[in-house]
């Protein structure tokens, strides 16, 4: 009879125990994703809570403050996102921003990156494969789904067959950015055409180095990759 009480009791215990432990780690996940980032002393600045919808890419060009100063001070991962809530200090502001409208110029480039088509994401930024770091993501699709443009600007390069990445696409927005659009099954603009943001520029397959139906997208800042989760929504 005891052996049962006992028995009864660890079992109860170890529920509390375990609850407990599951309560304190959600806690200890959200902290960690919201709590606003140890800075060095003496750098002026404000914090920015992140908003829905908001990017990295739209809370830098609204504050004037280079992306890649934003993300080496708050020690944003690479492969990482920015969250609904989250507190991103911004050196050397003083006033605190709500409603981030870009610039006319910005807008009229199409302002914010959008994803060129909807699908899960294969690849991150950064990933090795082969021994070779990804410098963009690969987004799993359906063959002939439409591929759209990020944003307005010019065709820059077009290839039917540029090796490892099929019939790629790049284009030039026109104020230092480029995006690149790759193993399509078919290319449906020309060199020098100019584009709209949304436009369908290409239908998804799978040429190139892969087997199924995949884009393979990156967004360039002068030539340099960049992590396209910083600027897509």
């Amino acid at each position: 009879m005891k052996v049962d009480i006992f028995s009864k009791i660890s079992k109860k215990v170890l529920l509390v125990t375990s609850y407990w432990l599951l309560v304190t780690s959600l806690i200890g996940c959200a902290t960690v994703s919201l709590r606003p980032p140890a800075l060095p002393k003496g750098i002026a600045g404000i914090y920015h809570r992140v908003q829905k919808g908001q990017t990295l890419w739209r809370i830098a060009k609204t504050y004037g403050v280079e992306m890649e100063k934003i993300s080496r001070i708050n020690r944003l991962a690479d492969t990482s996102r920015i969250y609904t809530g989250q507190l991103i200090f911004i050196p050397n502001a003083s006033e605190r921003l709500e409603n981030l409208t870009l610039k006319t110029d910005f807008k009229d480039r199409g302002g914010d990156f959008i994803w060129p088509l909807k699908g899960k994401v294969g690849s991150f930024f950064g990933m090795k494969k082969d021994g070779v770091k990804s410098e963009g993501i690969s987004i799993q699709t359906k063959k002939g789904v439409s591929v759209s443009a990020a944003r307005s600007g010019k065709v820059a390069f077009c290839s039917e067959g540029l090796k490892g990445y099929g019939k790629t696409i790049i284009i030039d927005h026109l104020d230092g950015y480029s995006t690149v659009y790759a193993q399509n099954a078919k290319i449906l603009v020309k060199l020098n055409q100019l584009v709209k943001q949304g436009q369908v520029i290409a239908r998804s397959g799978a040429s190139g180095r892969v087997n199924t139906p995949e884009l393979y997208f990156e967004i360039r800042k002068r030539h340099k990759p960049q992590n396209p989760f910083f600027y897509l929504p």
